[in-house]
C-alpha cells in the first residue's frame, strides 16, 4: 500500500517573488522532489491546503486529522510549517488514531536550492515505514515523540523537551 502524504503548506512549498520581495505558495514540489531524489517507493500525494503554520487555525487542524481519519493508508507524513507543527502533532495523537502518522517541514523553502526540506522528506518517508503507530515529528534526521518536543526559537532546530 502506498504511503499517504498530505501537503499543508509552510515553507517547505513557498516560492519567493523577486519583484514584489515576499514569499508565497502556487503548488506543492513534492512529486518534483520525489523524481529527482529517485524514490521507488509508492506515494500517494494530496494537497490539504498551502498556508503558512501561523495562520494555521483549529479548524484547519480538524480537516487534517479528517483526512487522516478517512485515509485508507496505515502510514501518513504531513508536510507542514515547523512554527505550530507541535501544536498539530498534539491534536493529531488526541484523535487516537490506529496509523504512524509522521509530520515534516522545513527551515528554507524547497526553491531555495539549499532547503533543509529534502533530507526532512527523505527522514520522514524511513520513519513512517519503520516507527510504530503513533504521532511523531521527523526533523534533521531524528524523530520525536509528539509529546516530547519543542523548536528551539533560537537555533532552529527541533528537540526533545525531556531527556529523561
Amino acid at each position: 500500500m502506498a504511503i499517504r502524504i498530505f501537503v499543508t503548506g509552510g515553507t517547505f512549498d513557498k516560492e519567493y517573488d523577486m519583484i514584489k520581495g515576499k514569499l508565497y505558495f502556487d503548488d506543492t514540489h513534492l512529486p518534483e522532489i520525489f523524481d529527482l531524489g529517485r524514490s521507488t517507493v509508492k506515494v500517494s500525494i494530496r494537497t490539504l491546503m498551502m498556508i503558512d503554520s501561523l495562520d494555521m487555525t483549529d479548524e484547519d487542524r480538524e480537516t487534517i486529522t479528517h483526512n487522516c481519519k478517512k485515509a485508507i493508508e496505515d502510514q501518513i507524513i504531513i508536510t507542514h510549517g515547523t512554527d505550530t507543527m507541535v501544536v498539530t502533532a498534539k491534536h493529531l495523537a488526541a484523535a487516537k488514531l490506529s496509523k504512524t502518522i509522521v509530520l515534516t517541514g522545513a527551515l528554507i523553502p524547497y526553491k531555495f536550492g539549499s532547503s533543509d526540506g529534502l533530507f526532512n522528506l527523505g527522514s520522514a518517508l524511513a520513519f513512517v515505514q519503520c516507527l510504530p503507530v503513533g504521532v511523531y515529528i521527523v526533523m534533521n534526521g531524528r524523530y520525536f515523540n509528539w509529546n516530547n518536543v519543542q523548536k528551539n526559537k533560537s537555533t532552529g532546530f527541533f528537540e526533545t523537551k525531556n531527556n529523561n
